[in-house]
């Protein structure tokens, strides 16, 4: 176990500095490329705070949908050939609550300001 501060942490700080301390002294060409710089590192905290409850109840919801076990991978394989095949769809038990679900899960670490994404959490 690594000391403070964790990871997550340090992207942070260097995002907020640019953010805060950095962008109101650029413009034009420069200040866009920074911001592009921002949203990526906020993209990586995002990441590093979130994909590994995700993954894990991904994996959950995978295996309990497909009744095996397996990594997350293994499992998102077995289940695009079942859908390849015919075997399970948007009708078969769990498949559209879990497609669902997942979905919320990348949208949260990858587009969390998505005002579609912001009206189903409200529900």
């Amino acid at each position: 176990m690594q000391d403070e501060p964790k990871p997550d942490e340090l992207v942070k700080a260097v995002a907020d500095f640019l953010r805060n301390d950095i962008t109101p002294q650029l413009s034009g060409h420069a200040a866009f490329k920074l911001r592009v710089a921002i949203n990526a590192l906020d993209l990586v905290t995002r990441q590093l705070t979130l994909e590994g409850a995700s993954d894990a109840s991904e994996a959950a919801s995978l295996s309990a949908l497909l009744g095996t076990t397996g990594s997350l991978n293994e499992l998102n394989q077995i289940l695009a050939a079942r859908i390849a095949s015919g075997e399970a769809d948007l009708d078969t038990p769990g498949v559209k609550d879990h497609l669902w679900q997942t979905t919320l899960a990348k949208l949260a670490v990858d587009q969390p300001n998505y005002a579609a994404y912001q009206r189903e959490l409200k529900k």
